[in-house]
């Protein structure tokens, strides 16, 4: 049984601010879940919804995540 191997996408502005979007969706939702101020805090809090080091480390990994998905449902559909 041969499989095929699978598509792969190079990298573009277009994945690059889909990436972007995603980590600004994930930090505003980790903005509404962790409470502002606890942690270690960033040298300018106020551009990353007030979240401490943690949250904001927590809350990139999950943008990354769901990043790479919408990247892949997006190349797989013929969107990229």
């Amino acid at each position: 049984m041969a499989v095929a191997p699978p598509t792969t996408f190079d990298w573009s502005p277009k994945v690059g601010v889909l990436m972007v979007l995603c980590n600004i969706l994930a930090i505003f939702i980790g903005s509404k879940i962790f409470k502002a101020g606890e942690g270690t805090q960033l040298p300018n809090p106020k551009y990353f919804g007030g979240l401490g080091l943690e949250a904001l480390i927590a809350t990139t990994s999950l943008g990354h995540v769901i990043g790479f998905g919408v990247i892949l449902g997006f190349g797989a559909g013929g969107l990229l």
